[in-house]
C-alpha cells in the first residue's frame, strides 16, 4: 500500500508541477534577466579589481556542485525507469503466458491442441487455395482503393507455401449461451509465403517472401442441433487486429523504410480487417436451411458509447527556432474498434485539449474486442505521434477513466465509457430518448436510442430489363443519411443475397428504412419499399420477418426481409478491472543463419534384425536326474553397438518360433559385431546357456540383406534363423507411400513397427531466452522427444544464449504422423519454452532438410533456437519378408528374398486360413495367454483397426484369353474312317484347383473361341496353367492333345504374352493363348481408362474383364443382440458381392465373435457395385447387416477402409470390425499396348495399339498365314487414331473440364457402286415365247438396306448408282446382294451373292463382276471401296474434283469427309419462363441429316455424352447447327459451327466450350467435332482417265486392260501383272477368245514377247498372270511396253488384234508401283 501511495503522490506532484505555457513577454524578460545576473559578478569583479584566482576558485566550487547534482538526478531517473520497466515486463509475461504455453504446462482455461495442428497441416493446401482467392479477389481491390498510387497493383504470383498455421493454445468459454460453443484460438503463422506484386503504373515488380501473423481468432459453433453433425455452422473471426510482419523482397524493400513500413502494413491490415476482423465473419454452414445472414451478422452483444473528453500533458512537438523556443502541439485522436474508425477534430496550440466528443461502437464479442486510441499532432506535412493506449471493451460497464499514453514521454487521455445493453422491448424507450436530449456532442451526431439490424434474404419474380433480359439485381438500404449497398446477383430474377446491415437509430418513432432494388448499373429501378420503424415498435420482440410486396415492380415481385430493432439502455453496473498494455523490445544482433554440424552428422544407418525361429536346440530341462529327456524354454539375447534386445520366452519348445523384429541405429565403424546368445529360462537358478554366434556388421552392410540359418557354437546342436537388413536411405520421399504400405502388412510378435526412415537432429544454440524470476540467467538444457524416444543435451552454464552443438538420431515410423518436440528448461525443472516440428514439414523441403531458427512457444517473443532436422527415408531392397511358416525346416538351404524375378503364386478359390498360419496363431495365442496370466486386465479394449495376416491382399489377377486353334486332329470320321471328318473341339484349362471349360465349336478343325477367364492367385511357387483339348462326342470325348504346362512365374515375369502353343501327344495342332498378369495399384487414377477399355472388349463367353479386386478381412464384432430365446448367438457372416457369396465359420456362442477370415471379390464396375454383409445366428436368425458401396473406398487413403462399422437392423451399439481394400487394375501393359480382338467371317483378327503419344498406327499381331492375304497398308476399319486417349489420365486438380474425354472408334465408310448386270434370267415369258425381265437389286449391310431403280425389259441392265454407309462395330460380316424381277404381284427372284466385308477392307478397292447364285445365269458388275480417312486436308481439292467428274443415276453425291460429333455437356443454361430448370435436349442438323439427343432431367447443367456422325459432301460450305431447347418446345440457345473452321484446326479437331447464341452470356456447350477426309483411290484414277464405268459406257475404244507395273531394285527386275480386261469389242454373239500379248520395245528379235492364257467367250476376262523382265535400272527409261489384246479365234478375214496400248516406262513411278486401267 505504501508503494502505491508513493506512486500516487508522485503522479499528483507531477500533475501540479509548473509547466511552460508558451512564448510570452514575461518569459523573454525573465530569460534576459537571468543572463544579466550571470554576467554581473564578472563585471563587478573587474570593476573592483578582484583577484582572478578568487573567481576561478568560485567557478570550480559551482561546477563541482552542479556535476554532483546532475549525477544524483540521473541515478534517480534510472531507478524510476527500471521500476517502470520491471512492472511492464511482469505485466507482459503474465498476459502472454496464457497464450504461449510450453507443451508440458497446462492451465485450466488455456490448453494445448497438438491434434488440431496435425489437422491444420493436413488441410493446409486447401486453406492455401482459399487464401489465394482472398488475396486476389478481396484484398487486392481494397489496396487499390486505399491509395491513388496503387490503383494498378496486381498479384502476379500467390503461393501460400507449405507451412501451416499453428494453434498455440485454445480457450473454451463456458459462461456464454448454452446453445453455442465459443472457443478462442491463439494462432501463430510463420509461413514460407511467396507473393509477387506488380504496379504497372510505375513499372515496379516486387514481392513478399515470408509472412508472420499472430493473433487470437474466435470460433463459434452454433447453433447446436440434435442431429448429426450436432453443430449447424462454424463462424470464425479476429476480435482484434492480428499482428502482421511481412518480409518484403525486391523493390518492396523500400517499404521497410521508417514511415513507409507503417503505411504499407496498415493498409494491408485494413484490408484484412474489412474481411476477417469484427464485425466481419467467415461463416461455414454445415447443414441446410440455416439463416446464414444471421450467423454472419448476429445481433451485437452491446454498444459502447465513448465520450472522448480531454487530454493532459501531451508532448510538445511544435518547437521554434530549431528547438530553442519550446512550443506546443495541435492534438487530435484516432479511435479504432475493429474496422470501425473515428477521428476527432484537432485542437490548435495546446497540450491539454478538450474534445468532448461522442462516438458509438458496436461490440460483437466480449471479452476480446479492444478500443485502440492513438493521438497525433496535426502538421501541414506529416503528423507527429503523441502516444497510444488500448483497453478491452469487455470490462466496460460505466467508467470514467484516465488512460496513460504509451510509447511517449508523457500524456494521458480522459474517457467516459458507457455500456449500452440491447433491450427487445420499448418499455424504456421514452426514458432513453429524454436522456439523450441532455447529451451534447461537439462532433455533431446526436446519441442513438436504438440499433436496427436488417437481414436481406432474397427476392422473387423481379421484372426483366429492357430487351427482355434478366437483370443483375442489387439492393440499396437507406436510413436517414446513411446508405448501404448489397452485393450483386447476376442474371437472375430470383436473387439470393443473404446479407445483414446495421444502422444506428436516433428516434425509431420518426425514422423509416428505404429499400431500393436496382440493376447493377444503378439506373434502372426494379422495385422499391419503405418500412416505417414505428411498425416494428408495435410488434412483439421488435422484429418483422416476412415477405414484402415491392412497389413500382412486377405484379408478383416481392422481397424477403427480417428487420430487428433493439433499444439501447445504459447499464448502471460497474465491473472494475485493470487494463494494461505492454511494450515489446528486443535487441538485434548478428546470428548465424544456418547450423554447422560436424561432417559425420547424419551418416548413421539402420540395422533391422528379424529373429524368426530356432531348430534342434539343446534340451536343458531334463527330469529325474537327466534320465528322462525334457525340453527347454528358450529365449535370445542380441547385442550390438551397446544395445541389447531380449526376445520372449517360448515355453517347452526345442523348435521355437519367435517372429520378432529389432532395430538399432549404428555408425559404420569397422570391427563391430552382432552377438547372439540363446538361453533356457529357469525359475529358480541361473538361466542355462544354449549357444552363441557372432556376425560381422561389415558382412551385413556389404550384402545389405541376409536371410540365413546360423549354427550355434559351443553346444552340440541347434541353429537360429535370422533375417538382417542394412536399410539403405535416401534424401527424397518419392517411395514413402510404397514403404509405408509394405510395412503396414507386416506384424511381429513383439509388436514392433518397422521404421520408415531416420531423423537426424542437430541442436546448435538458442538466443534471447528469458531470465529466471530471480533475475538470474538460466542453466539451459534441451530435451528432444520423438514418439516414445527422448534424448537430453548437456546443461549449459548460466546464459540466455546457450550453445550445445549436439546431434541425435531417431527412428521414424510414419513421417506423416510423427512429431518432434524440443523442450528447453532450467536444470530440467523450470520450463523455458518449447518447439513442435511435425516431421511431415520436412517432406516438402529440399533434400528433406530443415535448417533454420525456430521461435519458441511459451517463451519471450525474441526467444529462438537454431536447429537442423534431416530426414532419411528408408528404401525397400526386397519384395517380401519370408515368414517362418513359409520356410521348410528340413533343409539347410540359404533362403534369400532379394529381387525375385518371378514371384511364386498360389491359387485362392475361397477364404481358407493356411495351416502354417494357424500354427503361428496358436503359438501367439500361447504367448498371449502367458501375458494374461501375468498381467490380468479387467477390461477388454477393442482394437481400433484389424490385424490381418501378412499375406492379406497380396493376390494378383491372372487373365487367360483362349483365342483359337488350328490344324486339330479330325476325330469324327465317317464310314469306318474311309471318309475323313472333322471334330467338335473344346478346351479345358486348369490353374491349381481352378478349372475352366470353353464352349464347343461344331465341326471345325480351326476353331475360334475368343473366350476370357480370370483367376486370382497368391504368390506361391510351382503354379502352372494346364491346357487340354477334347472332341465332344455323345458317349466319351476324344482326346485332341495332351496337356502342356505354362509356368505362372514366367507369366508374371513377362506380364503379357500372346503365343501359339503346340499340342503334345497328337500328330498336329496348336492353340493360341493370351496370358496376362494384371498389375494392380492402390489408387483410382486410371479407373476411368480401365472402364473405357472394358467397353472395347467383348468375348463369346460373355465374360467382362475385372476393373479391380476387392479384399475383405472380417475381424470381429461386438455387442451383437441376443437370440429370441435369450441365449447368446452362434454368429456367422455371409458376404455377398454381385453373384459371388462367401460364408465365414460359425463361432461359438458369444456376442463378440472373432472370425479373422479373409475373402476377395472380382469388381467389374466399382462405381455401381456394393458389398453386402449379413450376420445371423447359425444362418437362420438375422442379427444385422452392412452395405458398403465400393465407391466409398475411392475417397479413402490408398483405397483402404479399416474401421468399426455399425450394423443395420441390430442394436445401436452393435458394430463389426472390417477391412476393405480395393486394388484397381492398372490399364497399361508392360509392352505399352492395348489388344483388341474381333472376328470377321469366322476369322479371328487381333490388333495391338501402342500406348504412346507419337504412334497412332496399330500393330497387327495376326498369324503370318493371314497376313499374306491382306495388303500391307490395311488398317482396321473400326479403330480411329484416338486410342492414345487411354494412356492419359485426366487432370483432377481443376474443377473445369476443358475438353471431352470421348474416343470415336469403330467407324468406316463403305462405298458401293452398282454399275450393270449381264445375262440375267428372263422371267417375263409370254405365250411360250422367251421374254425379258424388269430387274432391280437389293443390297443389305447389316440393318442398312438399299434398293436400286427398276430397268424395264432388259437382261443386261445398266444402273450406275452409288450408295454409301458408315459402319460401326464388327457385327456386320457380309454384304448381301439380291436381284429381282419387278412384277405387279410378286417379284421374281433373279439370283443372289454375298461379299465378305473383310475382303473389301483388305483390298480397299475392288472393281469386279460377281456371278449370281441359285440361278442359271447372270452376273453383276460392282465397284466396292473401303474408303480410308485421314486427319488432314491435303487431298480435299482432289476429292471435290472427283465429285464433279462423277454422276450417278440415283443423283447420289460421294461424300468428301465424315464429321464425328460428340456432345458432352452444357452449363449455366437459362431457366424456363416459369422459373423452373429446363429438361434440356439438343438437336444436331447438318444438311438434310438430323439427330436428337435424349432429354435430360431438370437441370441447368445437363450431361448427354452422346455421339453422332454426318456425311459431309462439301466441307467448305456446309455447317453444323445445334439447337438447344427445353422439352423440344422452348428454345434455349443455338450454336453454328462451319465445317470450314475444322480445316484450319490441328488434325481437323475442334474440342472446346462454345458460347450459345440466344442464351445467357455464361451459357456454354462442351463439344468435340472431328473431321475425317475420305481418301478415295479413285482420286488416282482421274489423271489416267480410268474411272469405273459400265461396259457400255467405257468410251468409244475397244475396251480396257488392267495392269500393275513395278520395278524390284534388289532383283533388278521389271514386274508386269496382267489382271483383267473389260468391255472388249466382239463381232460375234458368243463373245471372244482373248489373250494379252506383251513386248518391250525396241526389240527386233522379239525376245521379250510374253502372252497370257486364252480366256474363251468372255468380254470381261480375268487373267491375273505375272511376268518378269531382267532389266537394269538405267535401261528402264529407254524402254516402252507394248500391250496388245488379241482374239485367238479370229479367221483370216477378221483382225486378230482387238486393241493395243503403248506405255512409256520413263513416265511411271515404278519404284512405288502403279496399278491402273
Amino acid at each position: 500500500l505504501s508503494a502505491r501511495e508513493e506512486d500516487a503522490t508522485t503522479v499528483e506532484a507531477e500533475a501540479e508541477a509548473p509547466q511552460p505555457k508558451g512564448i510570452s513577454a514575461v518569459a523573454v524578460l525573465w530569460t534576459f534577466g537571468k543572463c544579466l545576473g550571470a554576467l554581473l559578478p564578472v563585471y563587478l569583479a573587474g570593476y573592483y579589481r578582484v583577484s582572478t584566482s578568487l573567481l576561478v576558485c568560485g567557478m570550480m566550487v559551482y561546477t563541482g556542485w552542479k556535476h554532483a547534482r546532475e549525477a544524483k538526478e540521473a541515478r534517480l531517473r534510472s531507478a524510476i525507469q527500471f521500476l517502470n520497466n520491471e512492472e511492464e515486463y511482469t505485466s507482459r509475461s503474465v498476459s502472454k503466458i496464457k497464450r504461449e504455453l510450453p507443451a508440458w504446462v497446462n492451465f485450466p482455461d488455456v490448453e494445448k491442441v497438438e491434434w488440431l495442428n496435425k489437422v491444420l497441416q493436413q488441410v493446409w493446401p486447401f486453406v492455401g487455395q482459399y487464401l489465394e482467392k482472398l488475396l486476389v479477389e478481396t484484398i487486392a481491390p481494397s489496396i487499390r482503393a486505399s491509395s491513388n498510387h496503387l490503383q494498378t497493383l496486381s498479384f502476379t504470383k500467390v503461393d501460400m507455401g507449405t507451412k501451416a498455421m499453428k494453434v498455440v493454445g485454445i480457450k473454451a468459454h463456458t459462461e456464454n449461451d448454452k446453445g453455442q460453443v465459443l472457443l478462442d484460438l491463439y494462432i501463430s503463422y510463420v509461413g514460407n509465403v511467396e507473393i509477387n506484386v506488380e504496379v504497372k503504373r510505375y513499372f515496379c515488380k516486387a514481392g513478399v517472401k515470408g509472412i508472420q501473423l499472430h493473433g487470437m481468432m474466435r470460433v463459434i459453433l452454433e447453433p447446436l442441433i440434435g442431429d448429426v453433425p450436432i453443430v449447424g455452422a462454424v463462424s470464425m473471426f479476429f476480435i482484434q487486429r492480428p499482428r502482421l510482419d511481412i518480409n518484403w523482397t525486391g523493390l518492396t524493400n523500400l517499404l521497410d523504410i521508417p514511415g513507409l513500413n507503417v503505411m504499407s502494413d496498415s493498409m494491408i491490415m485494413d484490408a484484412i480487417a474489412s474481411f476477417l476482423v469484427l464485425p466481419n465473419r467467415l461463416v461455414v454452414p454445415l447443414v441446410q436451411g440455416l439463416h446464414v445472414a444471421k450467423l454472419r451478422s448476429p445481433l451485437p452483444r452491446g454498444v459502447v458509447r465513448i465520450h472522448l473528453l480531454e487530454a493532459q500533458k501531451l508532448a510538445a512537438k511544435d518547437n521554434y527556432v530549431k528547438g530553442v523556443m519550446a512550443g506546443l502541439s495541435d492534438p487530435y485522436a484516432i479511435l479504432r474498434v475493429g474496422p470501425q474508425t473515428f477521428t476527432s477534430k484537432h485542437i490548435d496550440n495546446t497540450d491539454s485539449p478538450k474534445w468532448e466528443e461522442l462516438y458509438e461502437v458496436i461490440v460483437h464479442e466480449v471479452p476480446g474486442q479492444e478500443l485502440e486510441v492513438e493521438v497525433y499532432d496535426k502538421d501541414p506535412d506529416q503528423d507527429d505521434f503523441l502516444g497510444r493506449t488500448k483497453l478491452d471493451l469487455g470490462i466496460v460497464k460505466k467508467s470514467i477513466v484516465w488512460f496513460t499514453l504509451k510509447d511517449t514521454q508523457s500524456g494521458r487521455v480522459h474517457f467516459r465509457l458507457e455500456w449500452l445493453s440491447l433491450l427487445p422491448s420499448t418499455d424504456r424507450l421514452e426514458e432513453v430518448l429524454k436522456r439523450n436530449e441532455s447529451i451534447t456532442n461537439k462532433a455533431g451526431d446526436p446519441p442513438s436510442a436504438a440499433i436496427l439490424v436488417v437481414y436481406l434474404d432474397k427476392a422473387e419474380a423481379l421484372p426483366m430489363k429492357k430487351g427482355n433480359k434478366e437483370p443483375n439485381p442489387m439492393v440499396q438500404l437507406s436510413v436517414q443519411d446513411i446508405t448501404r449497398e448489397s452485393k450483386t446477383c447476376y442474371t437472375t430474377v430470383n436473387p439470393e443475397w443473404e446479407e445483414a446491415f446495421t444502422f444506428f437509430i436516433q428516434d425509431p418513432r420518426k425514422q423509416d428504412i428505404d429499400i431500393q432494388v436496382k440493376d447493377a448499373d444503378r439506373v434502372q429501378t426494379l422495385g422499391s419499399l419503405s418500412i416505417p420503424l414505428s411498425r416494428l415498435l408495435s410488434n412483439s420482440n421488435l422484429s418483422l420477418d416476412q415477405w414484402f410486396q415491392l412497389d413500382n415492380s412486377g405484379d408478383a415481385s416481392r422481397i424477403y426481409i427480417n428487420t430487428v430493432l433493439r433499444v439501447l439502455w445504459l447499464d448502471e453496473e460497474r465491473i472494475p478491472s485493470d487494463v494494461s498494455s505492454n511494450l515489446e523490445a528486443g535487441l538485434s544482433k548478428q546470428l548465424p543463419q544456418h547450423s554447422s554440424p560436424h561432417p559425420s552428422f547424419a551418416t548413421e544407418g539402420l540395422l533391422r534384425i528379424h529373429l524368426m525361429e530356432g531348430q534342434n536346440l539343446v534340451p536343458k530341462d531334463n527330469l529325474m536326474g537327466g534320465m528322462v529327456k525334457g525340453k527347454s524354454d528358450p529365449y535370445v539375447k542380441i547385442n550390438i553397438g551397446g544395445e541389447t534386445f531380449t526376445s520372449q520366452v517360448i515355453r517347452s519348445n526345442l523348435n521355437p518360433t519367435w517372429n520378432e523384429m529389432y532395430e538399432v541405429i549404428l555408425t559404420q565403424l569397422p570391427g563391430q559385431e552382432l552377438h547372439v546368445e540363446v538361453f533356457d529360462k529357469d525359475m529358480d537358478m541361473k538361466d542355462d546357456f544354449m549357444g552363441r554366434l557372432k556376425i560381422s556388421l561389415k558382412d551385413i552392410i556389404d550384402s545389405q540383406y541376409t536371410d540365413q540359418w546360423y549354427t550355434l557354437s559351443d553346444v552340440k546342436s541347434g541353429r537360429v534363423h535370422l533375417g538382417m537388413e542394412w536399410v539403405p536411405t535416401a534424401s527424397e520421399s518419392d517411395r514413402l507411400d510404397q514403404v509405408l504400405q509394405f510395412y503396414s502388412r507386416q506384424s511381429y510378435q513383439n509388436k514392433a513397427v518397422p521404421s520408415a526412415g531416420l531423423l537426424f537432429v542437430f541442436i546448435e544454440q538458442a538466443d534471447g531466452l528469458p531470465v529466471k524470476k530471480s533475475g538470474k540467467e538460466p542453466k539451459v538444457g534441451a530435451e528432444i522427444t520423438l514418439g516414445e524416444m527422448s534424448r537430453k543435451t548437456t546443461v549449459c552454464d548460466r546464459t540466455t544464449s546457450p550453445q550445445w552443438n549436439e546431434a541425435f538420431c531417431f527412428p521414424v515410423q510414419d513421417p506423416r504422423e510423427d512429431i518432434l518436440v524440443v523442450k528447453l528448461s532450467h536444470t530440467w525443472t523450470l520450463p523455458i519454452g518449447s518447439l513442435v516440428v511435425p516431421i511431415r514439414e520436412l517432406l516438402s523441403e529440399q533434400e528433406l532438410v530443415l535448417d533454420q531458427w525456430f521461435h519458441l512457444d511459451g517463451a519471450s517473443p525474441e526467444s529462438q533456437v537454431l536447429l537442423r532436422a534431416e530426414l532419411k527415408v528408408g528404401e525397400l531392397i526386397f519384395s517380401i519378408y519370408p515368414s517362418p511358416a513359409q520356410q521348410k525346416p528340413e533343409t539347410d538351404t540359404v533362403l534369400r528374398s532379394s529381387s525375385v524375378d518371378a514371384p511364386p503364386v498360389e491359387t485362392i478359390t475361397s477364404s481358407v486360413t493356411l495351416p502354417e498360419d494357424a500354427d503361428i496363431k496358436e503359438t501367439a495365442a500361447e504367448v498371449i495367454e502367458e501375458k494374461v496370466e501375468e498381467l490380468p486386465s479387467p477390461a477388454i479394449a477393442q482394437p481400433p483397426h484389424t490385424s490381418p495376416d501378412l499375406s492379406f491382399a497380396s493376390e494378383g489377377l491372372l487373365r487367360i484369353i483362349l483365342l483359337e486353334a488350328e490344324s486339330l486332329v479330325a476325330k469324327d470320321n465317317k464310314m469306318g474312317g474311309m471318309v475323313k471328318g472333322k471334330s467338335d473341339p473344346y478346351a479345358k484349362i486348369n490353374v491349381g484347383e481352378t478349372a475352366f471349360r470353353s464352349n464347343v465349336v461344331k465341326e471345325n478343325l480351326n476353331p475360334v473361341w475368343n473366350e476370357m477367364y480370370e483367376v486370382v492367385l497368391r504368390p506361391q511357387s510351382g503354379q502352372e496353367v494346364n491346357v487340354e483339348l477334347f472332341d465332344k462326342d455323345m458317349d466319351k470325348d476324344d482326346f485332341l492333345g495332351s496337356r502342356f504346362n505354362i509356368s505362372v512365374a514366367d507369366i508374371i515375369r513377362s506380364q503379357y504374352s500372346d503365343q501359339w502353343y503346340t499340342l503334345n501327344d497328337v500328330k498336329s495342332g496348336s492353340v493360341r493363348l493370351i496370358l496376362e498378369w494384371v498389375p494392380a495399384v492402390s489408387h483410382n487414377a486410371t479407373l476411368d481408362q480401365v472402364m473405357q477399355l472394358q467397353s472395347l472388349q467383348s468375348y463369346h463367353n460373355k465374360a467382362v474383364p475385372s476393373a479391380a479386386l476387392l479384399f475383405v478381412y472380417v475381424d470381429r464384432a461386438h455387442s451383437l443382440p441376443f437370440k429370441k430365446s435369450g441365449k447368446e448367438p452362434k454368429a456367422g457372416a455371409e458376404l455377398v458381392f454381385g453373384n459371388t457369396a462367401y460364408k465365414t465359420k460359425v463361432c461359438d456362442r458369444s456376442r463378440s465373435p472373432q472370425w479373422n477370415e479373409a475373402f476377395y471379390f472380382l469388381v467389374r464396375d466399382p462405381n455401381e457395385e456394393m458389398l453386402i454383409m449379413k450376420l445371423s445366428s447359425a444362418w437362420d436368425q438375422p442379427m444385422g447387416s452392412l452395405v458398403l458401396p465400393v465407391r466409398e473406398l475411392f475417397s479413402q487413403p490408398q483405397l483402404v477402409l479399416d474401421q468399426w462399422m455399425p450394423l443395420d437392423g441390430a442394436l445401436s451399439e452393435s458394430e463389426i470390425l472390417l477391412r476393405a481394400e480395393l486394388k484397381a487394375r492398372d490399364h497399361t501393359h508392360t509392352q505399352g499396348t492395348i489388344t483388341i480382338v474381333y472376328i470377321l467371317s469366322n476369322q479371328l483378327e487381333i490388333w495391338s495399339f501402342p500406348l504412346n503419344r507419337h504412334s497412332e498406327q496399330p500393330l497387327r499381331t495376326q498369324k503370318a498365314q493371314s497376313c499374306q492375304q491382306m495388303s500391307e497398308c490395311c488398317v482396321p476399319w473400326f479403330v480411329n487414331t484416338h486410342i492414345q486417349v487411354l494412356q492419359t489420365v485426366p487432370n483432377q486438380t481443376t474443377k473445369t473440364i476443358l475438353h471431352t474425354t470421348y474416343m470415336f472408334i469403330l467407324q468406316g465408310l463403305l462405298r458401293i457402286h452398282l454399275l450393270e448386270a449381264q445375262n440375267l434370267v428372263a422371267k417375263d415369258n409370254i405365250m411360250m415365247m422367251k421374254g425379258k425381265s424388269d430387274p432391280y437389286v437389293k443390297i443389305n449391310i447389316g440393318a442398312v438396306a438399299f434398293k436400286s431403280h427398276v430397268i424395264k425389259e432388259n437382261l443386261n441392265p445398266t444402273w450406275n448408282e452409288m450408295y454409301e454407309v458408315v459402319l460401326c462395330g464388327n457385327s456386320v460380316q457380309e454384304i448381301k446382294f439380291e436381284a429381282f424381277d419387278k412384277d405387279l404381284d410378286s417379284d421374281d427372284f433373279l439370283g443372289r451373292f454375298s461379299v465378305k466385308l473383310n475382303e473389301v477392307i483388305r483390298s480397299q478397292y475392288t472393281d469386279q463382276w460377281y456371278t449370281l447364285n441359285d440361278v442359271k445365269s447372270g452376273r453383276v458388275h460392282l465397284v466396292l471401296e473401303w474408303v480410308p480417312t485421314v486427319s488432314h486436308s491435303d487431298t480435299l481439292d482432289q476429292v471435290l474434283q472427283l465429285q464433279s467428274l462423277q454422276s450417278y443415276q440415283n443423283k447420289a453425291v460421294p461424300a468428301a469427309a465424315l464429321l464425328f460429333v460428340h456432345i458432352e455437356r452444357a452449363h449455366s443454361l437459362p431457366l424456363k419462363k416459369s422459373g423452373k430448370e429446363p429438361k434440356a435436349g439438343a438437336e444436331l442438323v447438318l444438311g438434310e441429316t438430323t439427330y436428337k439427343t435424349k432429354l435430360f432431367e431438370r437441370t441447368s447443367n445437363p450431361q448427354w455424352n452422346e455421339s453422332f456422325y454426318f456425311l459431309v459432301h462439301d466441307p467448305k460450305h456446309q455447317m453444323l447447327v445445334i439447337k438447344l431447347s427445353a422439352g423440344w418446345d422452348q428454345p434455349m440457345g443455338a450454336l453454328v459451327v462451319t465445317v470450314k473452321e475444322l480445316l484450319a484446326e490441328p488434325q481437323l479437331v475442334l474440342d472446346q466450350w462454345f458460347h450459345l447464341d440466344g442464351a445467357s452470356p455464361e451459357s456454354q456447350l462442351l463439344l468435340r467435332a472431328e473431321l475425317k477426309i475420305l481418301e478415295s483411290k479413285m482420286v488416282d484414277m482421274i489423271s489416267s482417265g480410268t474411272l469405273p464405268c459400265a461396259a457400255s459406257g467405257c468410251g468409244s475404244g475397244n475396251g480396257q486392260v488392267k495392269l500393275s507395273l513395278s520395278y524390284a531394285s534388289q532383283d533388278r527386275q521389271l514386274i508386269v501383272i496382267v489382271h483383267a480386261c473389260r468391255g472388249l469389242l466382239s463381232q460375234s454373239k458368243d463373245g471372244v477368245d482373248s489373250y494379252v500379248s506383251l513386248m518391250l520395245l525396241p526389240d527386233k528379235s522379239k525376245v521379250t514377247k510374253r502372252k497370257t492364257a486364252v480366256k474363251k467367250r468372255d468380254l470381261n476376262p480375268e487373267y491375273n498372270e505375272r511376268f518378269e523382265y531382267a532389266l537394269p535400272a538405267d535401261e528402264i527409261k529407254l524402254r516402252s511396253l507394248s500391250v496388245s489384246v488379241k482374239n485367238n479365234s479370229a479367221s483370216f478375214r477378221s483382225r486378230d488384234v482387238i486393241g493395243q496400248v503403248l506405255i512409256e516406262l520413263a513416265q511411271l513411278d515404278l519404284i512405288s508401283g502403279v496399278t491402273e486401267w
